[in-house]
């Protein structure tokens, strides 16, 4: 079986330390809409809390190429951080 480890350190309101066997990350948001700055790239994910729906995108460092669906999905988070914070 194997071992994992995960600690999450807040910071400050809706910014949190996550820290896990892969490495460190920054998560900026709140419940049902955040980003996720880690050591291989960027998650932006956005749903209704208690629901189980939700919509997630990811780019990674190495991708060179323009996607324009994170770019709405970090949109829609800072949106809805905006008006329901």
């Amino acid at each position: 079986m194997p071992l994992k480890f995960r600690k999450i350190l807040p910071l400050a309101k809706g910014l949190k330390l996550n820290m896990s066997k892969s490495g460190l990350s920054l998560s900026l948001g709140k419940k049902g809409s955040a980003i996720n700055i880690g050591t291989k790239g960027i998650r932006a994910s956005i749903g209704k809390v208690g629901s189980g729906l939700g919509y997630s995108e990811y780019t990674s460092y190495k991708k060179r190429k323009f996607n324009f669906g994170f770019f709405v999905v970090i949109a829609l988070v800072f949106v809805v951080w905006i008006f329901f914070n």
